[in-house]
């Protein structure tokens, strides 16, 4: 049986790495007072401005700025400490006991590109050490839910512009419904979302069933997310095709590779850098990666601009995300849900469902509405158990 949306008890989001509950419905939907209130719950679910500062980053405001303290950015953070770059000055850094103390639901407190105060301390064996005093309010975040419990939000990286959300054809296969959760946590986070198709000389390899059906894949691909006006761009690190592309889409900007583990996120900032990162090849028989990049780390740019490199992931969970708020991150779905016959429609399985006639009559590609059943079944238990 159906379970009643007017009777589940949902969380609402307060800020971000907060929750506060709320008010438990205990009568039935329909007088005035709680249309409004649920209304006005909608509203908020779709309102971005929340999650672009973590609750660290408002400190800043709080806090007095020591004449003393150095202003540096986060270039890496290793088994040591949190290395900061001042200048041409390095220092690893520990953390201010203070910030320990706010956090929350934050798996952790500092990311890669976090702007931030420190106070340099003596050298150690050569070594110039310091502490965290302040983080800066950040202009943009990408983040997670922890891949282990849910409950707690990895920030990945701070204050860029592009996620260059890569992903690969053949091996390891082209996996849309992850490109979209990497796409809403890019959106989510304030930023400018780019998809790049890594191995795509692959699809020129002997033409067998399997190349057969990748090609096909791709191609749909391309024209879904055409479609929506979400760039990609199609490489190849091996052959060097795409390449010139992809460095003048990074130019002077901020940007951040992500992607599932086998990809060829470090291929490819070799081959638009002077690096040297180690690569690895996806195993066989699961056409999975190996993760030769254990810790995120930002690389200035020759041309301009500076990137940043992070760990490989087989899932990507998009941190507080509800079902309400799911549909305004897929726009096509979006715009075509207001002709639907219930305003409260899910898109799932109602009648006089506006966007599964569209899908039925080719204007909204089947890609982008598989990711968006996908996500609404996976964010609905997640939901739920919280």
């Amino acid at each position: 049986m159906k379970k009643d949306k007017k009777h589940e008890h949902e969380p609402k989001k307060h800020e971000q790495g907060r929750w506060i509950a709320c008010d438990i419905e205990h009568e039935y939907f329909g007088e005035d007072r709680k249309s409004a209130k649920m209304e006005r719950k909608r509203v908020e679910a779709k309102d971005r401005s929340k999650y672009k500062k973590t609750d660290l980053g408002k400190q800043r405001a709080d806090v007095k700025i020591d004449p003393e303290w150095k202003r540096g950015r986060v270039f890496s953070i290793v088994p040591e400490g949190i290395l900061v770059a001042c200048g041409e000055e390095r220092f690893i850094c520990i953390l201010r006991g203070i910030l320990k103390k706010e956090k929350g639901q934050l798996k952790n407190l500092v990311t890669v590109g976090d702007e931030v105060y420190f106070e340099p301390k003596s050298h150690t064996k050569g070594v110039m050490e310091g502490t965290i005093m302040a983080v800066e309010p950040r202009s943009t975040l990408l983040s997670r839910a922890d891949n282990l419990s849910r409950r707690k939000e990895q920030l990945i990286a701070a204050n860029i512009d592009l996620v260059l959300i890569v992903t690969s054809v053949v091996s390891p296969a082209l996996k849309p419904p992850l490109v979209d959760r990497y796409i809403i946590a890019t959106e989510k986070g304030s930023m400018q979302p780019v998809v790049v198709v890594n191995k795509i000389d692959l699809l020129e390899k002997e033409d067998d069933h399997m190349i057969q059906s990748e090609r096909a894949l791709y191609q749909a691909f391309l024209e879904a997310y055409a479609q929506v006006g979400i760039p990609v761009i199609a490489v190849s690190a091996t052959t060097g095709e795409g390449i010139e592309g992809l460095k003048a889409i990074m130019k002077d900007k901020s940007s951040v590779f992500s992607g599932q583990s086998g990809v060829g996120k470090s291929s490819l900032i070799n081959a638009v850098t002077e690096y040297n990162l180690e690569v690895a090849d996806v195993v066989q028989r699961t056409q999975k990666g190996a993760h030769t990049t254990t810790t995120a780390n930002l690389m200035p740019l020759s041309f301009g601009g500076w990137c940043i490199d992070t760990p490989g992931i087989k899932s990507f969970g998009v941190w507080e995300l509800d079902p309400q708020e799911l549909e305004s991150y897929f726009s096509e779905i979006f715009s075509t849900g207001h002709n639907c016959r219930f305003p409260d429609c899910s898109h799932r399985h109602e009648t006089g469902c506006a966007v599964i006639e569209a899908v039925e009559q080719g204007k909204i590609s089947p890609i982008r509405f598989n990711s968006y059943l996908a996500l609404m079944e996976s964010i609905s238990k997640e939901h739920f158990r919280r």
